[in-house]
């Protein structure tokens, strides 16, 4: 049987999602193509077995040893691949980091088993190629509403409100995996690295590809781990600028739900809190610093974020917005999400071309 291969640009064109990343669970959990699941050929451990036999005893010794890892465990990757593609109702497309050994053996091990997979012509360094190639020279060429406000007056909540009315939304942070402040990571696992924060801008960008617009959160240049690429600073500049307020008690009671509610039940949640706030707390006058202190040791949440948000965050957000924007078009009210969504919607209909 001959091994059926596709090259990028026809697994995006033909739009399959059945995606199987055969690498090590290291390099999955590092960076993969949005959508893929992990089968690994080889564990961390094994790989690194494998990689030390081909430095120190050449090629042929290295593909062995991988012979007698993987020969017991075969079975069972077979049935999770044949699993897969039985699930999804197409078959899956495997590949590892550059289309080599890996996918390669997988493949073939398929086809002879009588499992229909095809494997991705140069691996995921090939997917990685097309995504810079893409994202550099992109063009926005589409009109922006930009999102401002200070923290915690719900500009995440209202981006997700008007994402599941159906609007075209880049959710940045999401993207990122990190909510863009020094206590962005927590309940968020490990923040994305370049890589995937540039897939999953990528993947959304094909997704919305025929967007009339875009509706997006007033980022900095960095999120978490991740940077901005060009484009999405130049479409900044040019965008309407819509300022969200809300009064402080509505805004520490977002804050409180999002990062203390679903969290505070982990036996590390105080110890990352203090970790993040250290980081902060020489920028904090020292009365204030002190009383917040006192706070977050006593476990009075919501009075540590009213103090954060008075004396660290607003400030700080009230400066940079003096250099950010020279104008704001449109100011709404955020106290009500729902309402506030309706006034955003009816905005965009507003500063949109006649179509």
């Amino acid at each position: 049987m001959t091994l059926q291969d596709i090259t990028v640009e026809e697994m995006l064109h033909r739009g399959y999602a059945n995606l199987i990343d055969v690498r090590s669970p290291g390099e999955f959990a590092r960076d993969t193509i949005p959508g893929a699941v992990n089968i690994p050929l080889f564990s961390d451990s094994e790989r690194a077995q494998v990689g030390t036999a081909y430095k120190r005893e050449g090629q042929a010794a290295a593909q062995w040893l991988g012979m007698q890892i993987v020969s017991p465990k075969m079975e069972t990757l077979m049935e999770a691949i044949r699993q897969r593609g039985e699930e999804a109702g197409e078959p899956p497309v495997i590949f590892c980091w550059r289309g080599g050994m890996r996918s390669r053996a997988m493949a073939t091990f398929s086809t002879f088993a009588g499992v229909p997979v095809r494997r991705l012509i140069g691996g995921y360094r090939a997917y990685r190629k097309h995504v810079v190639g893409t994202i550099e020279p992109y063009e926005l060429n589409r009109p922006v509403f930009l999102l401002h406000g200070m923290t915690g007056v719900g500009k995440t909540e209202l981006l997700r409100h008007l994402e599941a009315s159906g609007l075209p939304v880049l959710d940045l942070e999401r993207m990122a995996g990190h909510r863009g402040s020094v206590f962005g990571h927590i309940g968020k696992g490990k923040p994305a690295n370049q890589k995937m924060f540039d897939a999953r801008l990528f993947e959304t960008l094909r997704r919305l590809k025929d967007a009339p617009y875009f509706v997006m959160e007033a980022e900095s240049r960095r999120i978490g781990n991740a940077l901005l690429p060009p484009f999405l600073l130049q479409a900044k500049e040019q965008a309407v600028h819509i300022l969200l307020t809300a009064p402080l008690e509505v805004r520490v009671q977002r804050l409180y739900d999002e990062y203390v509610t679903p969290f505070s039940w982990r036996p590390d949640f105080a110890e990352k809190i203090k970790d993040a706030y250290l980081k902060i707390a020489r920028r904090i006058p020292t009365a204030q610093a002190k009383l917040l202190t006192e706070a977050l040791q006593a476990g009075d949440y919501r009075q540590a974020i009213a103090s954060l948000l008075v004396h660290y965050y607003d400030p700080r957000y009230q400066n940079k917005q003096r250099d950010y924007v020279t104008e704001i078009h449109e100011c709404v009210d955020a106290a009500d999400l729902e309402a506030a969504g309706k006034s955003i919607q009816a905005l965009i209909e507003k500063y949109l071309p006649v179509r």
